[in-house]
């Protein structure tokens, strides 16, 4: 696979990742004029390569989605829940396709016309669905819309488009720095608005621009600029500079042996570059909680919909630092324990209201340094966790005698979540029900160090706290020699 489909299929997942937060948060704001067109230069830009590239049937469902989008963006038509939905089930499409096509190289086949046919339907007005404004005549279908059939080919309209999307590109361009390879859910980093393939060439076609422009340009402040590093290459500068942390302690305790050694100030001088170098490849490697939280907003109003709930996701410290191998180790673990609070914890809208509470529930997700360790707590305002059932779950499964229970806290009662294969739920669900996962987060939470804590209030909700080490890279240790032999024992 050549570079210039590695660059596009980054890009690609990123620009997905970042739609599907955008759009939930469009059908929550649907008046909100710079989101809608923000989406719509996403959507716009992921067709424009996809033809430059010649995948048409990436392009032909990027387009059509796009013609609604564009609907939305004009106020031809109103955003509402089912439009957004069809929209979602579009990316949903794209990548499954740039999935089929980053795992064989080549564009996967497939019948997609049911849901070209449905989008067409809205943008045609012909759903019956959705409020248009008073101009929604939906336009009629231009042949020069329709995606080029040799999939190689571009039309001189469609070049036109890409070339105005070259000219009207923003400069200086804000790069986010990430890693190649990386899953982009990871990420929801703030992706560039403008395909990498079409990144470079703005700067040629805006050259003959007048000095007016060119002036306005000068007069926005340079953003920091950054790098797109793979992932390889920095795991070996980790690497090399923990060898020269261990060659720099060599040193030091030579040192020691002798105190009036003439290399006494270089080495002083010495140990602080390397000190402050090991910090800064140390931060290299530290990425925004944010990015393992980016797809839970579309996790959750999927799961609503589903269980026809009211649910409200609320994220705090998105921008709390840490370690990306840790971050990658997270992800699966917060994503069942957020699943969990939308499933088990927050109640249906009826009864919620019956028990004194608002209709929509709320999960909160917040993050915090402490210390060494950063602080993740999932808490909701839900129902809590069943204490009575969790006790009858208990002396069915043998994990302990009625005496032991009545001497227990509720708390430690609570704990018992935590064991492989205990659920109260009644049934068993698509979402959850079979008794598997709680254990599989405790189990991947102590492997990086990590612990895990929870407080329920029956009635009321329940808060896990989880508890991690910002890195995996360094470990502080006390380093003890017994018997001439030396023994590291973590801090």
């Amino acid at each position: 696979m050549d570079d210039l489909i590695n660059e596009f299929l980054t890009e690609t997942n990123e620009s997905l990742d970042e739609l599907d937060l955008d759009l939930v948060n469009l059908e929550q704001n649907p008046n909100d004029k710079d989101l809608l067109s923000k989406i719509f230069r996403l959507m716009h830009t992921i067709k424009g390569t996809c033809g430059f590239l010649g995948l048409p049937r990436l392009e032909k469902v990027a387009h059509h989605a796009e013609n609604v989008l564009g609907r939305f963006r004009d106020g031809d038509l109103e955003v509402t829940p089912d439009y957004v939905t069809l929209i979602l089930e579009s990316i949903d499409r794209i990548k499954l396709i740039v999935g089929g096509l980053e795992e064989t190289g080549s564009e996967p086949e497939g019948d997609d016309s049911a849901l070209i046919e449905k989008l067409d339907a809205v943008y045609e007005g012909r759903d019956g669905g959705g409020a248009a404004s008073s101009s929604a005549e939906a336009p009629p279908k231009k042949a020069a819309e329709t995606p080029s059939e040799g999939g190689n080919c571009l039309t001189q309209e469609e070049l036109d488009a890409l070339e105005a999307a070259f000219q009207n590109a923003e400069g200086p361009e804000e790069f986010a720095l990430k890693t190649v390879g990386e899953e982009s859910g990871t990420d929801a980093p703030s992706a560039p608005e403008e395909a990498a393939v079409v990144k470079e060439k703005p700067s040629k076609a805006a050259a003959p621009a007048n000095d007016a422009s060119v002036a306005k340009t000068a007069e926005k402040p340079v953003s920091a600029q950054s790098l797109r590093v793979s992932v390889d290459v920095l795991e070996n500068l980790m690497t090399m500079v923990s060898e020269m942390v261990l060659t720099r302690n060599q040193l030091i305790q030579i040192l020691r042996q002798n105190s009036d050694s003439e290399f006494s100030v270089p080495l002083q001088r010495l140990n602080h570059v390397v000190s402050e170098l090991q910090e800064g490849v140390m931060q290299t490697r530290m990425q925004p909680i944010g990015n393992a939280w980016s797809k839970l907003p579309r996790i959750i109003r999927d799961l609503a919909l589903e269980l026809n709930k009211k649910i409200e996701l609320d994220m705090k410290g998105q921008d709390t630092e840490l370690d990306r191998q840790v971050l990658e180790l997270i992800k699966d673990p917060l994503t069942h324990m957020v699943r969990n609070s939308g499933d088990h914890g927050i109640e249906d809208p009826e009864t919620r209201k019956a028990a004194g509470k608002p209709e929509t529930g709320k999960i909160l997700l917040n993050a915090f340094h402490e210390g060494g360790h950063i602080i993740i707590q999932i808490s909701d305002d839900g129902k809590g966790l069943p204490l009575d059932k969790i006790k009858a779950k208990v002396l069915e499964n043998g994990l302990a005698t009625a005496e032991e229970l009545e001497e227990m806290s509720p708390n430690q009662i609570n704990q018992f979540i935590f064991n492989a294969g205990f659920s109260t739920a009644e049934k068993v669900t698509a979402v959850s029900g079979r008794g598997v996962g709680m254990d599989v987060v405790r189990t991947n939470i102590e492997k990086i160090g990590g612990s895990i804590d929870l407080q329920s209030t029956e009635g009321k909700g329940s808060t896990f706290t989880i508890k991690i080490p910002l890195t995996l890279a360094i470990v502080s240790a006390l380093i003890v020699e017994s018997a001439q032999e030396r023994f590291a024992i973590p801090q």
